[in-house]
């Protein structure tokens, strides 16, 4: 056997996301998720940003066609058999992505990432409605957690059955699959997948620390690494939910504010 046909024996991984400097969110989380999902991952920056764990303080955006070059230098050559956006930042971008999006043979999870853990804005308002109307529809599945699902919806979600309901309104701006993370609900860390017209929901104990910097980056990350794995949608998230909460548990408690996770915890695959 080859070299070459050896290296393809490894699923390839893209994120289209922002730096962080800090290594706790952003490509760096990702890339990080990816290698402990034993998938080879390739990255497409979008944005530099200027953060740790205590804030965010600049925000620079990488041209919208230095970023298509980025994307099409990866394609061109490499098999990607799953991908994510994470930040990008601009309405332009959205657009940039979108239009790539359209013609990818793979799987693409979106991360809608709009606000730092800090609170620190990561996508124009105005921007919202390019991301609604142009990437969505070619998304496999979008990850919000309840603020981006009441920004995606313009209502208040609250509660599981809000949840759900954001979930099927979201889901008719065409992507195929909805996970709405619960992490921000009182009681159990609860999160709801819609898919194929049904529910499917996710529960774990709350875990009660300030050290999930990067949590959804990461969890979207661990969803695009199990779908290029071979994983159906429903189990793709099932054990990225796992590895999450693994992660949360275990973070190595760095930092001065909002730390990251354990970005190294060990795999568990679903039962079959």
């Amino acid at each position: 056997m080859t070299k070459k046909n050896q290296s393809h024996q490894t699923p390839v991984t893209l994120t289209i996301a922002g730096s962080d400097p800090s290594g706790g969110a952003g490509i760096q989380a990702d890339l990080k998720t990816f290698h402990q999902h034993r998938v080879f991952g390739t990255s497409v920056i979008t944005l530099l940003t200027v953060q740790n764990t205590q804030s965010v303080s600049a925000v620079e955006m990488v041209a919208t066609d230095f970023v298509v070059a980025q994307l099409n230098a990866v394609l061109e050559d490499l098999p990607v058999a799953a991908a994510k956006t994470g930040a990008l930042g601009s309405a332009e971008m959205i657009s940039a992505v979108a239009a790539e999006a359209a013609r990818f043979k793979f799987p693409l999870v979106v991360d809608p990432v709009m606000i730092s853990k800090h609170g620190t804005p990561l996508l124009a308002e105005s921007a919202s409605a390019t991301l609604k109307s142009e990437l969505l529809p070619h998304a496999f599945l979008i990850t919000p957690n309840l603020d981006e699902a009441a920004a995606l919806t313009g209502r208040k979600v609250d509660s599981i059955a809000a949840m759900k309901d954001a979930a099927r309104e979201i889901a008719d701006l065409g992507p195929r699959n909805v996970l709405v993370k619960g992490g921000h609900l009182e009681g159990e860390a609860i999160d709801v997948l819609f898919t194929d017209g049904e529910f499917h929901q996710f529960s774990t104990d709350r875990l009660e620390t300030k050290n999930t910097h990067g949590t959804g980056c990461v969890t979207s990350a661990a969803i695009t690494a199990n779908l290029a794995n071979g994983l159906n949608v429903v189990e793709a998230v099932s054990a990225a939910k796992s590895f999450i909460t693994r992660a949360i548990e275990t973070n190595p408690n760095l930092g001065n504010g909002y730390g990251p996770v354990n970005m190294h915890t060990p795999i568990q695959r679903p039962q079959p």
